[in-house]
């Protein structure tokens, strides 16, 4: 019988994360899930991967701290055994607005978590994974990358871009270790970041600026996440896959 594969989703309790751990689990995944704050969220989330037939095990860790993205992986190997896909989802934005207006410790968070914890898990990932002969990461960017979001948040828009280049050259670098690297880059999706942003309307809002006229669901940025994990994309890496309706 065919090992299980064993996946890290970090930022896994809410959203595109928890829509992520679920579809994975359906399809044979077995889920570490990283959150850092809502414990009772992860609780559910966990729930709804063991209905759906994965085991899980939910883990407290701040990934923008070396440490927390460690633990992530050691409790993964002591529990489930050797890691074979990361989904890199953990994300802020911090508040919408101008650059000329941020203060500094949101830009110092926003670039930690979302590029300084990428970066983590995925030297640990690689670490591992060469040593399991093989694996892939997927990493979770944004349409921001390439439109800049201007006056909402450029900042955040700048760690996108990173991630783009992140993952562009690690899987060059990765390939010849049979580890996959590729990346998603959702639009306007229908998630509770808007609120924590401070602007619960702004889906809506921008639906008409969207060629498919709506924003999306985290179970279609889940689809194409768990493509990119899948046999079925096993000839693919070094791509930004866009799930944006056509923005």
């Amino acid at each position: 019988m065919a090992r299980r594969p064993v996946t890290v989703v970090t930022g896994g309790s809410r959203g595109i994360g928890a829509a992520t751990c679920v579809r994975l689990a359906g399809d044979g995944h077995d889920i570490v899930l990283g959150y850092v704050y809502d414990e009772a969220a992860a609780g559910a989330t966990a729930e709804r991967v063991r209905a759906a037939g994965g085991r899980c095990v939910t883990v407290r860790a701040d990934t923008a701290d070396e440490c927390g993205a460690e633990r992530l992986f050691d409790i993964a190997g002591a529990e489930l055994g050797t890691v074979t896909g990361l989904v890199n989802n953990a994300g802020v934005t911090g508040p919408l607005g101008r650059l000329a207006d941020a203060r500094t410790e949101d830009l110092r968070r926003v670039v930690e978590v979302n590029l300084l914890g990428y970066l983590l898990c995925c030297r640990r990932a690689a670490r591992d994974m060469a040593g399991a002969g093989g694996g892939a990461i997927v990493n979770v960017s944004s349409a921001a990358a390439t439109l800049g979001s201007p006056g909402d948040y450029v900042h955040y828009a700048a760690t996108k871009a990173a991630t783009d280049a992140l993952t562009i050259g690690l899987s060059k670098e990765l390939g010849p270790d049979r580890i996959r690297v590729n990346a998603v880059a959702p639009g306007i999706i229908e998630t509770d970041m808007h609120a924590a942003m401070g602007d619960p309307d702004r889906p809506a809002r921008a639906a008409a600026g969207i060629p498919l006229g709506r924003p999306g669901q985290p179970e279609e940025v889940a689809g194409a996440i768990a493509w990119l994990l899948s046999p079925d994309a096993s000839y693919t890496t070094g791509t930004v896959l866009r799930v944006s309706g056509g923005r």
